[in-house]
């Protein structure tokens, strides 16, 4: 075992501040990463500030961050994969059962024993729960490691190991494709990938947001239009005519209106997570034959596919780069939505604390 620096936060109220933490030696089967760039997730804040109480408690001290991106310094005898100097990204897991159906699937995010990268039972014993990206290096299994496209811009590339799999993965299960007809509901950090991603597998694409000043940033990101979905009128002009939605909205909304502007026998899949129950209408779903669901993340195959597909279309995530002392301010500007459209910590600001 060795020490490293991190950040973490002692308490649900308290500040992220430095701190040591230990890291375990790399085993035969693993693989030690020299960590570049964190991205900041929405719920790297829900599970700091335990908001998730009832069903996934915050054990502190709390090192969050899954959205990691480095480069490999060390490698165990028995990888295969990867050796000192590649660049390697880790995402929202860092192991499974691999016994299960799910992860004889390749569905290593459905395994019920997962074990995610930080707030995790740690199963080799070097700390209570595991420690996330916020910190200098991790020692990551070799199966849980991930190629990075040497072609990307690596700040922008933290990201994509949650939203970008968070919404390319229900885009690819449902077909879409050119032809395909492709709704965006929300603008954020996932909406801002969807819309990438959806314009980069051919769709029209078309993008759903509340504030008429994004129309311009939803162009640029490759929307074909823009509905303002406050306007009845722009909403009514859309019904039935969409193949797949894709809803990234985490605030409180309703459901029902998009799920009328689907074609029949068409998907809306959620991806945002609001904090209370959605009402769904039956005939929302009964006329048409529409089919509402959701998706968390995704393999760790489709992952690397997710990963060579942005690095064929020099795909990243919009991406503003902060010191790790500025985390606590980028947490209180995520509240507010004051971001575009995602943090990326540069890890090498840690290296003066």
């Amino acid at each position: 075992m060795y020490k490293i620096k991190a950040y973490s936060a002692n308490s649900a109220i308290s500040p992220l501040a430095a701190t040591t933490i230990m890291r375990r030696d790399p085993t035969e089967h693993d693989v030690q990463i020299e960590i570049l760039f964190c991205g900041i997730c929405h719920s790297d804040l829900h599970q700091v500030r335990n908001e998730w109480s009832s069903i996934m408690p915050t054990v502190y001290p709390i090192v969050p961050g899954h959205e990691i991106v480095g480069r490999v310094t060390k490698v165990g005898s028995a990888v295969t994969k990867y050796k000192p100097g590649d660049l390697a990204a880790v995402g929202c897991m860092v192991d499974s059962d691999r016994t299960c159906p799910q992860c004889k699937a390749n569905l290593e995010n459905l395994c019920p024993n997962q074990t995610l990268t930080f707030n995790s039972p740690d199963k080799h014993k070097t700390a209570p729960v595991t420690y996330g990206g916020y910190s200098d290096t991790i020692v990551v299994d070799e199966h849980f490691v991930l190629r990075v496209p040497t072609n990307l811009n690596l700040a922008g590339v933290g990201p994509l190991l949650c939203a970008g799999i968070t919404t390319y993965s229900p885009l690819r299960r449902w077909g879409v494709t050119k032809g395909k007809k492709v709704g965006i509901a929300g603008l954020g950090g996932l909406g801002h990938m969807g819309v990438k991603l959806s314009h980069a597998f051919g769709a029209h694409t078309v993008v759903f947001t509340t504030s008429p000043k994004k129309k311009e940033d939803a162009i640029r990101l490759g929307a074909d239009e823009v509905v303002v979905s406050r306007n009845a009128d722009e909403m009514k002009k859309h019904a039935g005519s969409f193949d797949f939605i894709l809803d990234t909205i985490a605030a409180d909304h309703d459901v029902n209106a998009y799920l009328n502007l689907l074609a029949h026998d068409s998907t809306l899949t959620i991806v945002g997570a609001p904090a209370k129950p959605m009402p769904v209408f039956a005939f929302s779903l009964l006329m048409g034959r529409r089919n509402l669901a959701g998706s968390l993340i995704g393999g760790i195959a489709e992952t690397q596919e997710m990963l060579d597909f942005c690095g064929s279309h020099n795909i990243t995530a919009d991406v503003e780069v902060i010191p790790i002392q500025k985390v606590n301010e980028a947490y209180e500007r995520l509240l507010k939505s004051d971001v575009k459209y995602r943090f990326s910590i540069d890890m090498a600001s840690l290296k003066s604390e």
